[in-house]
């Protein structure tokens, strides 16, 4: 990794999961942070009634973030705030696991884990490193590599890790020990990647039916509000209103970035070094030498290589990736032509011949010398005009095909009569042309805040809740000319705040305060934010008023599908069981009569997607003959299916010991997870994290 990446950013992403490898917490004890912290020991929360010290927890983030360098998988700088939350979740799931391996007394003796290190079959990430090209292990290599006193500390942690990994095997196997396969789950299975349909079908669809076929009155509302009070029960929930101070580089960001590299580049033309050589040092992006096409390279430095000639060092330019300085290698010989030209487009209207005349009155006056980039920016009807209506390189099939045909015909620096298109006339002049690609090298800074910036918004997010803490949140957002935004409704187990995103600290603060509480700085995805409770609702039953729009949509939704069902009713005593379904457009216009290719219950129906009611008839159902109208969620069915395997039970016998195979490791990791996902949410979490990075 290049140093300068090392130094600005930390790069690309990972997910954590909880049921991966298990890895043992590298520090436990407590610690001072003297410098920051005043000589008094910090804790960045508790799980369950657990301090954990700030030292613990970010001593844990580097470690696993070291760990995915180490794999090739680095953590962007921009993903830290989403890695230390997936590290603070893990390392609750760590602790609850921890102490459930001593509740449950799992033990993992020696033997075991020597038995896992010198077994028949050792895990792949020892072998790996003792097979030769054919792809053979070296048995005899591999002890040896073990035996080795230089090792010794590498097998010390190797023989942890694979401690922990059976540690969580047996929690697993323990926990979801009651977990079982039936014969009949797995003949369900082997139903559904099996057995092979083919169907035609008439379609009524609720959707198609007018909503004037079907009324719903306010009677019919109440009524329904009264009778499923269930499905109106609501959570307490909350809104915040909220400033956002977003993490964006500062103009004076930009500017040192523009002049280092200008640096960079004037000690470039005197320096006998390769360009490689800075590249590796100065750039963001490792280095590679490639050969691009013009339509692949940044418009802003396009015309610079198509002039430049072989060794020219072009830049720093800003482009779509930060700033970047490039290194012009060569130039081949492209399958591909590209083209730069500009136009002055007369949009289309009603009057194609007002068009043409407006057009040539245009063309008339760049004839006699009138400048065509004033004109495109006086007269032409898109947004090129503001470029001259310069539109930049471009190659065959970007353009529609009259104006495509008009740039590669044409001849430099000739403008040419009116050219039609879907979209008017273009004045077209063709000011540059290619057929070559370019070889290049480059350095990229990608435009990130400084330090100083950062430090400056989170000041400027401190001050804002300081003084909004003592003459309001509203009243100090207004004089500070900053933009308050309101969330909408969110329940304490949302996973991220609409506007704001995952941040479940923030959550917790929402919900342990009340209405016209101001929080401290909290850091968010896209910078800092604080935050005001603004409204509360306590939980129980919605209000009528609430739900009258919701049941009157799921009222109609209702008497369609049942509308669906009588027009189905009718067809059905039309065709009988072997009719045409043609007759059925007779009775309802709107109606699709179609079939389908071949499909499986398990997956999705071509033409109609995913309907279990659609599977399950067609899996079960009479063959070669319409079936009575079958109900889906929002269409009514008449199905004749033409095409079914018939089931196998030799096969099925063949099959069966696999298949339940796979189906107790699915069902016992669905257990697993669930049960791990209900000791989280029974256990009392405290996440003070905030007040720590920023």
């Amino acid at each position: 990794m290049p140093m300068m990446a090392r130094m600005r950013s930390l790069a690309p992403w990972f997910m954590l999961t909880v049921g991966g490898v298990f890895v043992l917490f590298m520090v436990i004890s407590d610690s001072k942070i003297t410098d920051l912290f005043h000589q008094q020991k910090q804790n960045v929360g508790s799980i369950d009634g657990e301090a954990v010290s700030y030292q613990d927890y970010s001593t844990l983030v580097e470690n696993l973030r070291k760990q995915q360098e180490q794999a090739g998988q680095n953590i962007d700088e921009s993903q830290m705030d989403f890695f230390r939350d997936q590290v603070w979740d893990y390392m609750i799931i760590q602790k609850l696991k921890e102490k459930k391996i001593k509740e449950f007394g799992i033990i993992v003796t020696d033997d075991e884990i020597r038995d896992v290190i010198l077994g028949p079959n050792p895990p792949q990430q020892l072998t790996q490193q003792f097979k030769d090209s054919t792809g053979n292990f070296n048995r005899q290599a591999y002890e040896t590599a073990l035996r080795d006193p230089r090792n010794k500390e590498y097998m010390i942690m190797l023989e942890e890790q694979i401690k922990a990994q059976l540690q969580e095997q047996k929690l697993q196997s323990y926990v979801s020990a009651a977990v079982t396969v039936s014969e009949s789950e797995a003949k369900d299975q082997f139903f559904k990647q099996n057995i092979k349909m083919k169907a035609k079908y008439v379609m009524i669809s609720a959707g198609s039916i007018p909503d004037s076929d079907v009324k719903v009155t306010d009677s019919d509302i109440k009524k329904y509000y009264d009778e499923h009070p269930e499905e109106f029960q609501q959570a307490a929930t909350r809104k915040l209103k909220y400033v956002l101070f977003r993490k964006e580089p500062a103009s004076e960001d930009s500017v040192a970035i523009m002049k280092n590299l200008e640096a960079i580049v004037a000690k470039l033309k005197t320096d006998t070094a390769a360009f490689k050589s800075y590249v590796e040092i100065y750039s963001e992006n490792p280095y590679s030498r490639d050969t691009v096409a013009l339509s692949n390279i940044a418009q802003e430095v396009r015309d610079k290589l198509v002039k430049g000639s072989n060794g020219q060092i072009v830049g720093p330019t800003a482009t779509f990736e930060g700033y970047v300085v490039y290194k012009l290698i060569n130039k081949v010989k492209s399958k591909n032509e590209q083209v730069k030209a500009s136009h002055i487009l007369v949009r289309s209207t009603e009057n194609d011949n007002a068009d043409l005349q407006k057009a040539n009155e245009i063309y008339n006056q760049l004839m006699k010398g009138a400048d065509f980039v004033t004109m495109a920016k006086e007269r032409s009807d898109d947004g090129s005009k503001f470029q001259g209506g310069d539109l930049g390189w471009f190659g065959r099939g970007q353009m529609v095909k009259p104006f495509e045909d008009a740039c590669f015909n044409g001849k430099i620096g000739v403008i040419q009569k009116p050219v039609k298109s879907q979209f008017g006339y273009h004045i077209i002049k063709v000011t540059d042309r290619s057929n070559q690609d370019f070889v290049i090298e480059k350095i990229v800074n990608k435009i990130q805040p400084s330090g100083t910036t950062v430090d400056k918004l989170y000041q400027d997010a401190q001050d804002f809740s300081y003084i909004a803490k003592k003459d309001g949140f509203e009243t100090e957002a207004k004089v500070m000319k900053y933009s308050v935004i309101e969330t909408p409704s969110f329940d304490k187990e949302t996973q991220g705040i609409p506007g704001i995103g995952v941040n479940k600290a923030l959550v917790n603060f929402a919900f342990d305060n009340s209405i016209g509480e101001i929080s401290e700085v909290y850091r968010v995805q896209a910078g800092h934010a604080v935050v005001m409770v603004s409204d509360v609702t306590k939980p129980g039953l919605k209000s009528f008023d609430e739900t009258k729009v919701q049941i009157k949509n799921t009222l109609l939704q209702k008497m369609k599908l049942e509308k669906a069902l009588s027009i189905a009713k009718e067809i059905r005593a039309k065709i009988g069981d072997n009719g045409d379904a043609n007759i059925a457009k007779t009775v309802f216009a709107s109606v699709r009569v179609d079939s389908t290719s071949e499909f499986t219950s398990s997956g999705s129906i071509p033409g109609i997607g995913l309907d279990y009611s659609f599977s399950e008839y067609s899996l079960k159902g009479e063959m070669n003959k319409w079936s009575q109208p079958v109900k889906g969620s929002s269409n009514v069915y008449l199905i004749d299916v033409t095409f079914r395997t018939k089931f196998d039970p030799a096969q099925f016998d063949a099959q069966k010991a696999e298949i339940k195979k796979q189906l107790m490791f699915s069902k016992k990791s669905n257990f697993y997870s669930q049960w791990l996902l209900d000791l989280k949410n029974e256990v009392e979490v405290v996440d003070n994290r905030f007040q720590f990075f920023r």
